[in-house]
This record gives C-alpha cells, structure tokens and sequence, in this order.
C-alpha cells in the first residue's frame, strides 16, 4: 500500500522516516511523551475576566450631602486628577440646564480627557395617579434631551416605589423592602411602569441614548422584577444599569441573572464602613460574571463610604482597575 502526500510520488508506509522527513516532521518530536502533546482542555481555563474602562459618578463625591463637591466641574477636575476615563453625571446635582451650562460641562470633560458616559436620574411611576405617572414621563423625556446634548449615551431609570415606608432611612432598614400600597396590588405597579417607560422608548430611540433600568428599590428590588419590565417592554432601547450594591442577599447569583442585558456597571465601595449598609463585594468574582457574557463596558464607581470621599474614590478606582484590567 502507499499514500501520496502534497502532491508528491508515492512514499512506502514502510520507510517511516523517509514519510515524517517530507511532512516536516522530525523522528524526535516522535519520541515526546504523549502526555505533553495531547490537546489543552480548554474547560481547565479560569473564567474569563471582563476588561472595562472605569469611571466614576459625580454622586461618589457629594453624596447629597458634601457642599464642596456639589459643583460638577469640581468633580470632573478631582476625577481627571485621579485617573478615571469618565464621569457619569447625577442628573439632581447640576446646577442649571441652559444649553449653555450643558455645553460648559462637555467642554470641561474634553478638556479633561473625561467620557461623559452616564446620566443617573430618578423617577416614580409606581403611582395610581395617572397624571403624576404623565409628569415623571415628561420630565425622563426631559432627561434624555440633556443627555443628548451632553453627548452621554445612557441613562439610569428607576422603577419608583410604593413610598409606604416612612422615609428613605426607614427604607433601609428594612432592607429595601415596603408594603404595597392600600387599595393596590404590585401587579397594578408592574403595569403602571411598564406603560410609563414603554413611553419612552421612541424618545430614547430618537435621541441614540439608551435606558438602562435599575436594579434599585422599588420593583426594581429584584431581578425577576426587572426583568418582567424589560422583557415586557422588549425593546433595544430599554436595558439594564446593574448596581452591585444593590442586591442585600446572594448578589452574585442575582447579578449573574441581569449580566447579559447590562449597558452600565455601578459599582458601589464602602472605605470607612457605608452610611445605611456595608458589603463586602468581591469584584474579582464579579468581573468574571461579566466577562462570561463578555461585557466590554463602563464601570461607573458609586462611592457610599464615610471615609473622604478623594481617598475613598483613589482607593476604590486601584480595586477596580485591578479587577476589571
């Protein structure tokens, strides 16, 4: 029998080496254990982590409550300082919404080598007024214009919440958690906002800015929850701003649930122990659930330390970086 190989005479099976010299294969690669040349199990990888750039929240450093970092173009300064790539703006602490303060910011951005990549607001359409509902619409769809003009291609939404709970304080305390409204039911609530935000789609659309809903209190409290609104909504422009921070009990297993809809990752610290709540979150752990359905976006870091807020911010930015490089 014999075998032609590469378009050449026939070669004998019998002359082995005479066969290996003209594939190119040396008679001592054959003596190689054949331990060493088996395939590489690829199941043996460790998981995949997801590389992204970091940023960080104006929010992380007023806090609603630090006057001296209320100015946004301070805190774009401290953030270039400190080496973020971008800036993710909460929208309730700009100062004014001219156009021109707008284009103010963006310029002080560019200059600053900053992304604005993120604009946070807040809405309630867990309301049985219909009018209120109508008034947190219009003023989303005043959020997405701002964000237009700001050049930012996301915002974070909120569901609302029932506002049974005596205060914001008496809400964390309950870890999150409030009774339905009297006279209501919470799938009354769910469709509610799921008509409110399914307004705003278009707009959205229209504008190139993309929803990303929360994570956050509310009926957002829970994974099924958000996604029962996104699902049913079931647009490209209605996705997920996941919080790290925001899930009390099994966050991984909860982040792992929202991770392939993600469009911004916040990411909360807590340097000098939290304000209504400390967790010990391993981003190594959460930056591979990411990588597993290859996340290649922002973090957006949210500081809610009692520490100060700068060296907070420089600390959570090295653990970040380590994580997410």
């Amino acid at each position: 029998m014999s075998v032609i190989y590469n378009n050449q005479m026939p070669l004998k099976t019998n002359n082995r080496r005479s066969f290996f010299k003209h594939a190119g294969i040396s008679t001592a690669a054959m003596l190689i254990s054949p331990s060493i040349i088996k395939p590489h199990n690829i199941h043996a990888k460790s998981p995949k982590k997801a590389k992204a750039s970091i940023g960080v929240s104006t929010y992380s450093y007023w806090g609603f409550r630090r006057k001296e970092f209320r100015p946004i173009k301070k805190c774009l300064d401290i953030a270039a300082e400190q080496g973020f790539e971008g800036v993710e703006i909460l929208q309730v602490q700009m100062e004014d919404f001219k156009p021109s303060y707008l284009q103010n910011l963006k310029k002080h951005a560019f200059l600053n080598g900053l992304d604005l990549m993120g604009l946070s607001t807040h809405q309630d359409f867990v309301d049985p007024d219909p009018y209120k509902r109508r008034h947190n619409v219009e003023q989303t769809i005043f959020y997405i214009k701002q964000a237009h003009e700001l050049g930012i291609p996301t915002i974070r939404i909120n569901t609302g919440r029932w506002n049974t709970s005596k205060n914001f304080d008496h809400l964390m305390a309950n870890r999150g958690i409030e009774p339905v409204l009297e006279g209501h039911t919470e799938d009354e609530g769910y469709e509610w906002v799921i008509d409110s935000i399914g307004k705003l789609v278009g707009e959205a659309e229209r504008a190139g800015v993309i929803l990303g809903l929360e994570n956050h209190w509310g009926l957002g409290l829970t994974p099924e929850g958000v996604l029962r609104i996104v699902n049913a909504i079931n647009s490209p422009w209605l996705q997920v701003t996941l919080d790290t921070g925001n899930f009390l009990e099994k966050p991984y297993e909860r982040l792992k649930k929202l991770a392939d809809k993600t469009v911004l990752l916040q990411a909360k610290t807590y340097y000098g122990g939290g304000r209504w709540y400390t967790l010990d979150l391993d981003y190594e752990r959460i930056s591979k659930i990411m990588g597993e359905v290859n996340y290649k976006g922002w973090v957006s870091l949210e500081f809610e330390g009692k520490e100060d807020p700068v060296s907070g911010c420089q600390k959570s930015l090295d653990l970040l970086r380590k994580a997410f490089s």
